[in-house]
C-alpha cells in the first residue's frame, strides 16, 4: 500500500475513473463560508424549495459535513456522465436507465474499500445526505455552478451525476474552481418554461418542471403546462452552450435507455396499472413519483 499521499491520490483517481467517473477532485472538510450558508437560508426562508421540507433539516450538517462521519477530514467528489444515447420524449435523460443512487453506490464501494485500507472510516453520499454537493464539487475543483444551477464541468458539460466519499484520512486537496463561470448568455433563463431561474444564479423550485413532475404532490399551478417531458425537464441543459461540442465521456451501460421505457406512450401510461409500473420501473429513479404522479403528469401533457 502506498504511503506517499500523492501516489495514494493517483491510485484514488484511477479507481474512480475505472468506476466510470469523468472527473474527480479532493477537498479538505471545513465549515462552509457564512455567505454560502446565508444564501441557502434565505432561499429556504422565501419558500423557494416548495414542499421539499427535508431540505430544512440538519442545518448544522449542511454547514459542516464533518458530522456526517465523525473524524472525517476529506471529501472526494466524483462526476459520472449520463445521456449521449437515445433520448426519450417523456423522461429526462438521467431517468431512462437504472437508478443512479444504486448504481453509483455499488461502483464506489471498491474506492471506499481502498480508502478504508489506508485509514478506516468512509461514507458514500449520493444525493441523499444533507451535503451541498455542487459547492463541494466546486471546492474540489471539478466544475463550477452555472446560472441554471447545474454543476458544469469544463469540456464535459452538466449532464453528470455527483457522488461523494467522506473519509477520515487526508490527501492533497485540489484547487477550487472559483475563477470559472458560465458564459452569461442567459439562454437557460429565457428557455425555462416555468420561469424558475432568476438570472442571478438562484431558482424557484415551485416553478421548475423537474420539481413539479417529480417532487410535487397534488395538482399543478393553473398557469403551468408540460411542453414536453412528463418526468423531469432538461431544457436548461439542452440550451446551454457548455453542453455542445464537448468531448464524449464514456457512460456506464446501466444509464442507457431501457427499451421498455423508450417505448412508453402517454396513452399507455394513462392506462397503466400498478403491477406494470412496478415491473417497468424497478430499480429506476422514476419510481419516486409513483404511478399516481406519473399519470397526473401524463394527463397534464395531454391537455396541452
Amino acid at each position: 500500500m502506498n504511503s506517499d499521499p500523492y501516489l495514494c491520490k493517483a491510485d484514488l483517481v484511477r479507481l474512480c475513473e475505472e468506476a466510470g467517473a469523468c472527473a474527480v477532485g479532493v477537498a479538505a472538510i471545513e465549515p462552509l463560508a457564512d455567505a454560502d450558508c446565508a444564501l441557502y437560508d434565505a432561499w429556504l426562508a422565501q419558500g423557494r424549495h416548495g414542499s421539499m421540507s427535508y431540505l430544512e433539516n440538519y442545518p448544522d450538517l449542511r454547514a459542516n459535513p464533518e458530522g456526517l462521519l465523525p473524524g472525517a477530514k476529506t471529501i472526494v467528489s466524483c462526476a459520472f456522465p449520463y445521456g449521449g444515447g437515445e433520448r426519450s420524449d417523456l423522461f429526462a435523460d438521467y431517468a431512462v436507465g437504472s437508478d443512479y443512487h444504486e448504481v453509483l453506490r455499488k461502483c464506489l464501494a471498491p474506492v471506499a474499500a481502498y480508502l478504508d485500507s489506508i485509514s478506516e472510516g468512509t461514507r458514500i453520499c449520493i444525493d441523499t445526505a444533507p451535503l451541498r454537493e455542487r459547492l463541494w464539487a466546486q471546492r474540489a475543483g471539478i466544475g463550477f455552478i452555472g446560472l441554471n444551477n447545474q454543476l458544469i464541468i469544463p469540456g464535459i458539460g452538466s449532464r453528470v451525476f455527483l457522488a461523494e466519499i467522506l473519509w477520515t484520512g487526508t490527501l492533497p486537496p485540489d484547487t477550487p474552481m472559483t475563477g470559472r463561470s458560465c458564459l452569461g448568455c442567459r439562454a437557460c433563463i429565457a428557455a425555462c418554461p416555468g420561469h424558475a431561474l432568476d438570472g442571478a444564479g438562484g431558482m424557484d423550485a415551485r416553478r421548475c418542471l423537474s420539481y413539479l413532475t417529480i417532487e410535487h404532490r397534488g395538482e399543478f399551478p393553473d398557469d403551468l403546462s408540460l411542453p414536453g417531458r412528463i418526468y423531469g425537464c432538461d431544457i436548461c441543459q439542452d440550451v446551454c452552450p457548455h453542453n455542445r461540442g464537448t468531448r464524449k465521456a464514456d457512460v456506464r451501460p446501466e444509464f442507457a435507455a431501457r427499451p421498455e421505457v423508450s417505448a412508453l406512450t402517454i396513452n399507455r401510461i394513462a392506462a397503466m396499472e400498478q403491477a406494470e409500473f412496478s415491473r417497468i420501473f424497478t430499480h429506476s429513479a422514476v419510481k419516486r413519483t409513483k404511478l399516481c404522479g406519473l399519470q397526473r403528469n401524463a394527463a397534464a401533457r395531454r391537455k396541452k
